[in-house]
């Protein structure tokens, strides 16, 4: 049986030596050499303390435990970390001051440090430890030159900072910010963890069996833990809903600002199942989208190819020389401006085109031509492909904070734009760069590094305070309307009719105050048939 094992942030009292969180696996014989360890530091340093803070509900234990001395004998003779811990012995008695890091029997940070407020889902700050193996790129590069250039959460002032303290090792031991990356180096740095906020609305089932749960994701919150967010993703919320024993396998993924139909199964068996089934076409999905402007009544069919431009800022558009791409659209209501309104929104959240000035900034035709709700069934899966797609038809997604902004399209908004004479890829790419300098509010993919830029500069806008244990810049809350794209995944259902989920309209495509229209939708035999 196997045990996991997690090392904490540990000051060793008599050392003042930084010690390491890093979860590893070991097996029995091994469990019992590490313990040793443990007892051993304890007894030569007397009582170990840990380093937390009063924000820190994650710390690891102030005692640490110990074993029977005849059966730690016996397993460290027989593991081959006993051996490791011989030679390292040897080392330190020539003269080698460097230590190890201790690994202690601990769990890693459970439960969850959740709390509830303003309607937002919110994780007390924690320590935790990020491992990563040098990379063929990194080789011959100093310490410092690869945070500056790949780990852009924090400052190079703050890393410059943590490295001459030695808070930073690489395989277990202290070095400085000059440290020459060397192949197979694991480097390791412990940080006291911020997570932005998400929505406090939960992780809804619409279906549960032996082998498969069915969720309505939530809007703004990523599907796995990426980037600055652990605990606040679907898969980390459902864990902590049902136990550390329960192991998710995602079987379609969503973007963090979409909402709507996901799948988790509850086996490698079960997922791979379905896996192969959503691969095969023989899986139907439809999307629903709040777009700009009057859309074209009955079925609308977009069969142009797709190509990515930019691959670094996951920037896609039509092209001719682009992959097969085919979506299927069908106008569900629209929805004509007000005097006193922008886009007719009622939904309990601000409205990106009345409330927020800065959201209409480029897009001088949102307060003009109101908004449709219009059903989308995407009949292959490119990037991006619902949103690419709308936007070439003249009717991007009413928020998009990249496909909708006429600053970095132009005024047409790369409308029929297939051949890229009216905006050429370069312009694009170059006012997309810029303004995710200059504007990050109005030019900014959400997800992967622009993410980042996007919440601190914009959701998040910084208060002017910084944390008292990390000296970390805090953010103030993100809007609702900061938290989704007018993008959801309203229904799966499998070809042959064997099974079909659907989730209710978001608040967003609902009708308004004071109109009438559809609060639900129908089967999806109209568009079927005009997949051709």
């Amino acid at each position: 049986m196997e045990l996991l094992i997690c090392a904490g942030t540990v000051l060793g009292a008599s050392t003042n030596v930084n010690l390491i969180v890093r979860p590893v696996r070991a097996g029995p014989r091994a469990f019992g050499a590490l313990l040793k360890r443990v007892a051993a530091m304890a007894t030569v340093d007397g009582d170990v303390s840990v380093a937390s803070s009063p924000e820190t509900t994650t710390a690891p234990p102030k005692t640490l435990p110990t074993v029977d001395e005849t059966t730690k004998e016996k397993q460290e003779s027989r593991s081959p970390m006993g051996k490791e811990q011989k030679k390292k012995k040897k080392k330190k008695k020539k003269g080698d001051e460097s230590v190890d890091p201790l690994i202690t029997p601990v769990d890693s940070v459970w439960p969850p440090p959740y709390y509830f407020e303003d309607d937002l889902r919110r994780v007390r700050p924690y320590y935790w430890t990020y491992n990563t193996y040098c990379k063929e790129r990194w080789r011959g590069r100093t310490l410092i030159e690869i945070f500056e250039s790949e780990f852009r959460d924090r400052p190079t002032e703050y890393y410059r900072e943590t490295m001459d303290k030695g808070d930073i090792f690489v395989n277990g031991k202290r070095v400085g910010p000059d440290y020459v990356i060397r192949n197979g180096d694991l480097i390791s740095h412990t940080m006291h963890r911020h997570e932005p906020p998400v929505t406090a609305e939960p992780v809804g089932i619409i279906h549960e069996d032996d082998d498969m749960i069915v969720i309505n994701k939530p809007s703004g919150v990523p599907v796995h833990p990426a980037g600055r967010y652990k605990f606040n993703s679907v898969l980390e919320i459902m864990k902590a809903d049902r136990g550390q024993h329960f192991m998710p396998y995602p079987c379609n993924r969503l973007d963090r600002l979409t909402s709507g139909i996901m799948f988790v199964a509850k086996s490698v068996r079960a997922a791979e199942a379905l896996g192969n089934q959503i691969k095969s076409r023989t899986v139907r999905k439809e999307y629903v989208a709040r777009v700009a402007g009057e859309f074209p009544q009955g079925e609308v069919v977009c069969d142009q190819p797709i190509l990515t431009i930019s691959p670094k800022l996951g920037l896609n558009r039509v092209r001719a020389n682009g992959k097969t791409a085919r979506t299927v659209f069908k106008r569900l209501a629209y929805y004509p401006p007000k005097d006193s309104r922008a886009s007719g929104a009622d939904d309990g959240m601000r409205d990106a085109t009345t409330e927020a000035g800065d959201e209409s900034r480029g897009k001088p035709w949102v307060n003009k031509r109101g908004y449709s709700v219009v059903r989308c069934l995407p009949v292959t899966g490119r990037t991006h492909q619902i949103r690419v797609h709308l936007q070439y038809l003249g009717h991007p997604i009413q928020n998009d904070p990249i496909y909708a902004n006429q600053r970095v399209w132009g005024f047409n908004l790369g409308r029929e734009d297939e051949d890229g004479t009216q905006t050429p890829d370069e312009d694009v790419i170059s006012r997309l760069s810029r303004m995710g300098k200059e504007d990050v509010a109005e030019a900014v993919v959400y997800y992967d590094e622009m993410v980042d830029k996007y919440e601190k500069k914009r959701a998040e806008r910084m208060t002017g305070q910084v944390c008292d244990v990390c000296a970390t810049p805090l953010y103030s809350d993100p809007g609702m309307h900061e938290l989704s794209l007018w993008l959801h995944s309203l229904r799966y259902e499998d070809a042959d009719g064997a099974w079909s989920y659907k989730s209710p309209l978001p608040r967003w495509a609902l009708p308004p105050e004071g109109m009438t229209g559809p609060t639900t939708v129908g089967g999806m035999e109209e568009l079927v048939q005009a997949t051709g």
